[in-house]
């Protein structure tokens, strides 16, 4: 609204006529500014585990379909970027990625806690900027058939050796988790790139199993286990039960102690954001913004659901502020227990 230059007859000052001469809204220029930016550019999704596992499948089937819903429609890209169980894409994307909204990846949904359970650490989960996460999980801990551990019971019994990563990914957590706090028997043999190696070394018997693998993943990469009774499911764990594992031992069920399941919880909670993805720390607003939109768009893709259901790959998605809120409640944790909960992951 733009008002005419007044003038003064007298003491009176006669109100100016409002004249309206049109203007772009600011969101209308910033929505611009972001398709002028990102047209004829590139996006990448930088992947922090070994192909064929279930971040690296999500990753590709968002890349596929992402593009089309951000302003401008860039090119988007899937890369790896293997090394430290994810720690090596967390790290890129908190201090070395470009914060201009042109590079996001994906990475263990356990990494956002380490700073918390294994301080000083090098990033703050809560600064990165959260697009969502395409799925909750439930992690597994399993054998396989050539081990001679078949059921929890023989996990608390017998010795077993499990796969790991490294420090901050599942399968190391997991199997820390439940030989520190549940009683297991429990080896474990990290530096495996992902979980596609350590399921190719327990198949090998190499190794009797991993604890920390998604039932995405199996579903996914390895319908064939399930239906042939290859390998041995000995635990669930996550917030709630899986419908489809009715007869696998909920871990949370295991404890009666209030502490336990407090330490539990804190270790279980980030499997609610199973799938996550994340742009760096203080990339532009209204970039950021254009991101979060187009990621919830493409989370409701007619085309994207279709490939999904064709993969057995679930869609239950989780927006941006949603992992901010679940980040923050995982960060006002006791100080007390938090310190159980990092010793009962330690080596």
């Amino acid at each position: 609204m733009h008002r005419r230059p007044c003038r003064l007859y007298g003491i009176a000052l006669i109100t100016c006529l409002a004249v309206s001469v049109p203007q772009m809204s600011a969101s209308a220029a910033s929505a611009d500014d972001v398709e002028q930016f990102y047209k004829g550019k590139t996006l990448r999704v930088v992947i922090g585990h070994s192909a064929g596992g279930g971040y690296d499948l999500y990753a590709r089937l968002l890349s596929k379909y992402l593009g089309k819903y951000i302003p401008g429609q860039p090119t988007v890209v899937p890369q790896s970027m293997t090394g430290a169980g994810g720690l090596r894409v967390t790290n890129y994307l908190y201090e070395a990625a470009p914060k201009d909204g042109t590079v996001i990846g994906t990475f263990s949904r356990s990494i956002p806690t380490i700073p918390l359970l294994t301080p000083p650490g090098t990033f703050d989960a809560r600064k990165f900027g959260w697009l969502g996460s395409m799925s909750g999980e439930t992690s597994l801990c399993l054998t396989g058939g050539k081990s001679s551990v078949k059921t929890w019971q023989d996990m608390l019994t017998r010795p077993s050796i499990m796969g790991g990563q490294a420090v901050g990914t599942d399968s190391d957590i997991y199997a820390r988790l439940y030989r520190n706090v549940l009683g297991a028997q429990i080896r474990i043999v990290s530096g495996y790139p992902g979980t596609t190696e350590i399921t190719l070394a327990m198949e090998r018997g190499e190794v009797d199993g991993i604890c920390g693998l998604s039932w995405g993943t199996v579903k996914v990469s390895h319908p064939q286990w399930r239906k042939s009774n290859m390998v041995n499911f000995l635990l669930q764990a996550g917030l709630k039960i899986d419908p489809d594992l009715p007869d696998v031992p909920f871990a949370m069920d295991l404890v009666k102690e209030p502490e336990k399941k407090q330490i539990l919880y804190l270790h279980f909670a980030p499997q609610a954001m199973g799938r996550p993805f994340a742009a760096p720390p203080d990339i532009p607003a209204d970039r950021k913004a254009a991101l979060i939109r187009a990621f919830d768009h493409t989370m409701k893709d007619p085309e994207l659901l279709a490939d999904a259901a064709r993969l057995r790959m679930d869609i239950d998605p989780m927006t941006g502020s949603q992992i901010d809120g679940l980040l923050a409640q995982i960060y006002s944790t006791p100080a007390d227990i938090v310190a159980k909960a990092a010793k009962a992951i330690a080596e």
